[in-house]
């Protein structure tokens, strides 16, 4: 009966831990080192599908503003139905604020997103249909990353062998329409 009490338990902390977007106390880079693309900057919106019941889901306005912090650095500023995310005590009114800048292994380019004592990592890329940004969920790394070294090589070898990168669902910001 223990062990399989033992195995449930188990299998509910790794679906759990298999859902979190990742995040470290350390950067790609120890600190910016890209200037600020200015094409980033301004209000984006998109439509987020969320879970409304058990059997249903529904979309919702998710609205993120990028402006210049410094040089080399974004403030950032998301907006929308936040309700499921007050239990992280990360936002404030219904806005998730933070600073960011952009780092880039290989020919990806990603934001290193500081919010709340945390530095969450989500590639992001431009493409006709819009920008997306979408977060490294914490499996893709079976690694205890110690450095921003270490992270930057932990993401390059991720990139270099997975079939798939390994995405958090729940943060995720597809085909970001830019706002007049």
């Amino acid at each position: 009966m223990k062990f399989y009490i033992f195995t449930l338990l188990l299998l509910a902390i790794c679906i759990i831990l298999c859902g979190c977007p990742y995040s470290s106390p350390y950067g790609i880079d120890a600190v910016a080192q890209q200037d600020i693309d200015e094409s980033l900057l301004g209000n984006w919106a998109t439509l987020v599908n969320k879970p409304s019941d058990d059997k249903h889901t529904k979309a919702d306005t998710v609205k993120i503003g990028i402006t210049k912090y410094t040089d080399q650095e974004y403030a950032i500023a998301i907006t929308g139905a936040l309700s499921e995310l007050k239990s992280f005590h990360c936002l404030e009114k219904d806005t998730i604020k933070g600073k960011a800048y952009c780092s880039t292994i290989g020919q990806k380019q990603f934001l290193n997103a500081f919010i709340d004592g945390r530095t969450y990592i989500a590639e992001v890329s431009k493409t006709a249909a819009g920008l997306s940004i979408i977060c490294l969920t914490e499996r893709f790394s079976a690694r205890y990353i110690m450095s921003s070294e270490q992270l930057r090589n932990s993401i390059a070898y991720h990139y270099k062998v997975a079939i798939t990168p390994a995405y958090d669902e729940f943060f995720v910001l597809k085909n970001l329409q830019k706002l007049p």
